[in-house]
This record gives structure tokens, C-alpha cells and sequence, in this order.
């Protein structure tokens, strides 16, 4: 008797640990569990450590509360009946935490394979339904519209699944090859149009840039040429007046002192021919020497030198 009672405690000891450890569910952060009693929905159980009642109650489904994402290839016609392949990404989540939601995520579908072939047919009839209303000539440049069309036509649907659509992105758009080698060559072209504007337009700036500079240098230097010349010619003439002065200056010592003018241009006279000879290099210059031809010059030079006179004192005539 006491082996029986023995062998019944540890029969009963070793129930109660399995109903123990039969009724302590662990739940996952990012889950959430759904609890159902002989088939029928009883509660939600939010992450942590659980008791449930072993035999009774059963874990039905795990529901991920995390954001989910899935890639889509497809095909759509447009309009005008040219092919256009997609490439996108689809990015959703459970709509919130609420009972009611998590209740409906568990029981709106059989599985999640049956959800995901849900999502992405709906999101690809969505998108074929739009593009057949348009040309192909416009589908490069109505990515955004696209998108948006089909996230509000998506977004009711999901939340009546108890999801929630996060993004859709449309990473890629192509067309058959012949169409995709006949966009190639105008694209060509037209960069072929804008690099020969862009290389005229540049050619055209240079050389404007190089009349404006050439323009602008002939006018320093000629306007430096009108300057030197002025200058010089200012020189000159001031060259001369201080010689007229110094003539005059010694011409009127001279008469003071009772002498001859004529040894002022006689002295001018020799010290023209000795510059003539200290500075000449190579140069032949012809002068009449002869006794003649000095009197004969020094007599021009008075002429000229009386003349000057004359006209710088009219009133003595």
C-alpha cells in the first residue's frame, strides 16, 4: 500500500508541474498573442511572462506588431498598350494595438501566406489599374502620383485587414527593350543638342571674354601712346622755352655789356658739332664747316632768333 501511495503522489507531483509549465507562456516584444478557449476567442496577452489555464486555454496565433516589408515585381500595360515592368517595395505594420484590431489581424485571414497573396495582388491591381490609364510616353515622370493613387485605394482596404500601409516606394520602372533602345538614342541625342549648345555657348563666352580683354588692352595702350606723346611733347616744349629763356637771358647780359650776340650762336654752333661728334654712331651728317657757311648760318639763326623776338614783343614793331 504504501509503494501504490507512493507511486500516486509522484504521479500527481509530476501533473501539476506539467500543468505548470503547460500554463506559462512567454510572449516576445513585437508580439502580441491571441488566446482562444475550445475554438473561440477569449483575450490578448502582451508581452511578458503568462499564465494561462493548461488544457483549457491555447495560444492561436502570434501577431507581429512590427513593421514589415515585402519586394514586388510585376507587370502593368498602359493606355496605348506598351508594357511597363515595376519594381517596388512595399512597407506596412498592424494598425494599432487595440483589441479589436490584433482580434481582427488573427481571424480576417487563414494564414499569412494568404495575407501576404492579398497585399500584393491588391497593391499590383491598384497600380495596373492606374497605368492603364495613361501613355508611356508619361510614366517616368509619374512615379509620385502613382504612388500616391495607390496608397489612398490601399490604405482603406488594409484597414479594414487591421493594417496599416507605411510606405511604397517604386525603385524601378522599364519598358520593353525596343522602347528602352529608342528612349536611349533620344536621350543621347539630346545630351549630343545640349553638350554642342553648352560647347557653343562656351566657345561664344571666350571668345567675347578675349575681344573684350584685346578691346580693352589696345585702348590702355593707345591711351598710354596719347599720354607718352603729350608727355613727351609737353617735355619738348618745355625744353625749348628754357632755352628761348637761357638766349634771351644771355643775349641781353651781352647787350649790357656792349658785346656781339653772335658769340651765343657761335657757341651754339660749336657745341652742336661737338655733340654731333661725341655721341654720333656711324651715322654721316654733312655740316659746311667753311668760314662762309658759319657766317651764313650764324646770320639764318639771328634771322630766326629776331623773328622769335618780333613775335613775342609786337608792340616794339
Amino acid at each position: 500500500m504504501e509503494n501504490i501511495s507512493s507511486i500516486l503522489l509522484y504521479v500527481v507531483i509530476v501533473f501539476v508541474i506539467l500543468i505548470l509549465i503547460k500554463g506559462i507562456v512567454t510572449v516576445q516584444q513585437g508580439y502580441m498573442a491571441v488566446v482562444i478557449v475550445f475554438g473561440k476567442y477569449k483575450r490578448i496577452i502582451h508581452p511578458g511572462l503568462t499564465i494561462i489555464l493548461p488544457f483549457v486555454e491555447n495560444i492561436y496565433r502570434k501577431i507581429s506588431i512590427q513593421n514589415r516589408s515585402v519586394e514586388l515585381e510585376f507587370q502593368a500595360v498602359t493606355a496605348d498598350q506598351a508594357n511597363v515592368y515595376f519594381k517596388a517595395m512595399l512597407l506596412f505594420s498592424v494598425l494599432d494595438q487595440n483589441e479589436e484590431t490584433i482580434k481582427n489581424v488573427a481571424f480576417k485571414f487563414v494564414d499569412e501566406k494568404n495575407l501576404m497573396q492579398a497585399l500584393i495582388r491588391t497593391v499590383e491591381g491598384s497600380i495596373r489599374s492606374y497605368v492603364a490609364t495613361k501613355k508611356q510616353s508619361e510614366m517616368l515622370s509619374l512615379r509620385r502620383e502613382i504612388i500616391i493613387s495607390v496608397k489612398e485605394q490601399i490604405d482603406r482596404t488594409l484597414e479594414t485587414w487591421g493594417y496599416h500601409l507605411q510606405d511604397l516606394q517604386i525603385n524601378d520602372i522599364t519598358f520593353d527593350e525596343a522602347i528602352m533602345k529608342s528612349m536611349s538614342q533620344v536621350v543621347a541625342s539630346n545630351n549630343l543638342k545640349a553638350a554642342a549648345e553648352n560647347e557653343g555657348q562656351a566657345l561664344l563666352i571666350t571668345k567675347t571674354k578675349a575681344a573684350e580683354a584685346e578691346g580693352n588692352a589696345i585702348k590702355i595702350s593707345a591711351q598710354a601712346e596719347r599720354e607718352a606723346a603729350q608727355l613727351e611733347g609737353q617735355g619738348i616744349a618745355l625744353f625749348r622755352e628754357e632755352v628761348a629763356k637761357g638766349m634771351t637771358l644771355a643775349a641781353k647780359e651781352m647787350q649790357d655789356a656792349n658785346l656781339n650776340t653772335g658769340v651765343i650762336l657761335f657757341t651754339m654752333w660749336t657745341e652742336a658739332i661737338k655733340h654731333f661728334a661725341e655721341n654720333s654712331k656711324g651715322n654721316v651728317i654733312f655740316l659746311d664747316g667753311s668760314p662762309e657757311g658759319m657766317q651764313r648760318t650764324i646770320k639764318e639763326m639771328m634771322a630766326m632768333n629776331k623773328l622769335g623776338n618780333n613775335q613775342d614783343n609786337p608792340a616794339q614793331n
